[in-house]
């Protein structure tokens, strides 16, 4: 009896080990752990904090519901300073250390592709990055998936505006790194299909305000529109210059990672009539049913201001959400994959997700904004 009793122990034992073995990393009967590697500090930190506030506002609702399918999601954010090495780092970190289930949100091209090299050897879910950039979407990843548009589907929209107003002297200002480049080879593809050459290109170093040389090199090329591909910071510091002493300014396009909010506060009186292209939902515009959800419950807590960043971290969570919640209770990352795929008419309150199994590019929404009166946006 004694030896049948320690038999079944002993199965007993090696089930729940089997079972151990079996479970997906940052996953229990508890919690689902996503990991997330953005700019808290340097010159991008707007970008990271509202990527990340916008998730949570998501995420603490849905938690605060009983979580998905019984489990507490938990958001374990890494500071990179917007740095390729630092986020390869918290990468590692992220899955090795803090058990990370899947990737989420991370903000930048440069710190997107660093993480590529663990996020194919793990097979570890990438979503929703802050980038559009090809190098994330060409070749396809199965990891991989976007629910923004592409840089691609930016800048023919601000070439496509600016020629149909006859604007065709355009320059590009840009960053010396994967995220500038990427925008730039858009511009070009864009102009290209319309015969047009660039008059002008000038770069600036990752968060860096020196944009001496850049500034001195596209007055000469006296170009009718300038389009940047940088953030805030630069953006801001070279607009200011370019307008100095000159009552025959350019035209000045950004596109949507600058960080509109974050843009307007940098150039004050000086932002009106700046132009950047968007790829969500105005967020202080009542219209869509996710805008009121996102404005409910992210206003909430004191000095937040809305937001096209914020917002879509809000988006990127609530698709999170329901691709988890699709994936049902035995949660494997394949599972999260396959689920993910299925949501190829999925609508997020006003903001129409499309996915597929050969498509993890959720949206080609794009539209135009300028920076008005008291650094108000219009559509």
């Amino acid at each position: 009896m004694k030896n049948r009793v320690e038999s079944i122990l002993f199965f007993l034992s090696c089930c729940c080990i089997s079972l151990l073995a079996q479970a997906e990393t940052g996953v229990n009967g508890k919690t689902i752990v996503l990991g997330q590697s953005v700019a808290l500090s340097g010159p991008a930190q707007q970008l990271g904090t509202e990527m990340r506030d916008g998730a949570l506002a998501y995420f603490d609702h849905i938690n605060a519901q009983g979580g998905v399918n019984g489990r507490q999601i938990v958001l374990k954010t890494l500071d990179d300073g917007y740095e390729a090495d630092r986020a390869a780092a918290n990468t590692k970190q992220l899955i090795e250390k803090e058990g990370a289930f899947a990737l989420f949100g991370y903000v930048g091209t440069p710190t997107s592709n660093a993480a590529m090299p663990l996020v194919n050897k793990e097979e570890i879910p990438f979503f929703a990055p802050f980038t559009g950039a090809q190098s994330l979407r060409e070749p396809f990843n199965r990891n991989v998936f976007h629910i923004r548009a592409s840089y691609f589907e930016e800048t023919e929209k601000i070439v496509d505006h600016s020629t149909t107003l006859s604007l065709k002297r355009i320059a590009v200002f840009y960053q010396n790194d994967a995220y500038g480049k990427a925008g730039l080879e858009g511009v070009t593809r864009a102009l290209k299909k319309r015969n047009i050459e660039v008059v002008g290109l000038a770069t600036v170093e990752r968060n860096s305000v020196d944009v001496t040389a850049a500034v001195a090199k596209l007055k000469l090329a006296k170009p009718q529109a300038v389009i940047m591909i940088s953030a805030y910071t630069s953006c801001a510091a070279f607009i200011k210059e370019m307008i100095k002493d000159t009552s025959a300014a350019p035209v000045f396009w950004n596109i949507s990672f600058v960080g509109s909010q974050a843009l307007s506060k940098e150039l004050g009186k000086d932002g009106r009539g700046v132009m950047i292209s968007q790829v969500m939902p105005a967020p202080w515009e009542d219209i869509t049913a996710v805008v009121k959800e996102y404005k409910n419950l992210y206003a909430n807590k004191p000095g937040r201001e809305v937001g096209y960043v914020s917002l879509e971290g809000f988006i990127a969570a609530k698709v999170m959400v329901e691709g988890l919640k699709r994936a049902g209770g035995g949660l494997t990352r394949d599972g999260l994959i396959r689920a993910l795929e299925s949501m190829n008419s999925y609508n997020a309150g006003g903001f129409q997700v499309k996915f597929s199994s050969s498509n993890h590019s959720a949206s080609t929404y794009v539209d135009l904004s300028v920076i008005g009166k008291d650094g108000k946006f219009m559509h």
